[in-house]
């Protein structure tokens, strides 16, 4: 997992061929017009999901505990707080339920290790040993995730 600003994207432009066309997506678009939706970027290997919607409690988000086999996500939050849960897969005892194939998402039952929070231009980046439980708040926040395919 990696948590910083937008401000500082480009030091992780080396860590996936893809990264660099995300943030580019991400600093030439307007994130507070675009309609909540999902956006092909390029083709199914680089997609945009914008969200508007309230912020839930921690319970609520923990019993969609995820990570993904197949995507690596960019989270970004351009308007309103965020709290988002974390644990490590490797740490995860207990799934919910089996893998699915076409959502990619694997749940977890097992409790954060974690909790950190994003504001106005702050991102995480979550691999696919990253399970984490987002939208944790109170009233609307405003968040781009990125899909990136493996």
């Amino acid at each position: 997992m990696i948590v910083d600003t937008i401000q500082n994207a480009s030091k992780y432009f080396n860590a996936h061929p893809l990264f660099e066309k995300a943030f580019e997506y991400i600093n030439t678009t307007d994130l507070a017009n675009t309609a909540p939706g999902r956006y092909e970027i390029d083709g199914s290997d680089l997609r945009a999901i914008f969200s508007d919607k309230n912020g839930m409690k921690a319970s609520e988000s923990i019993a969609k505990f995820e990570c993904h086999n197949k995507h690596i996500d960019i989270q970004l939050c351009f308007q309103g707080t965020e709290q988002i849960g974390w644990k490590s897969r490797e740490k995860c005892q207990v799934k919910q339920g089996g893998y699915n194939e076409e959502k990619d998402v694997q749940l977890y039952s097992d409790a954060p290790d974690m909790y950190f929070q994003l504001t106005d231009g702050q991102f995480a980046i979550f691999f696919p040993e990253d399970v984490h439980a987002p939208m944790i708040g109170d009233g609307p926040i405003k968040k781009l995730v990125i899909k990136i395919k493996i």
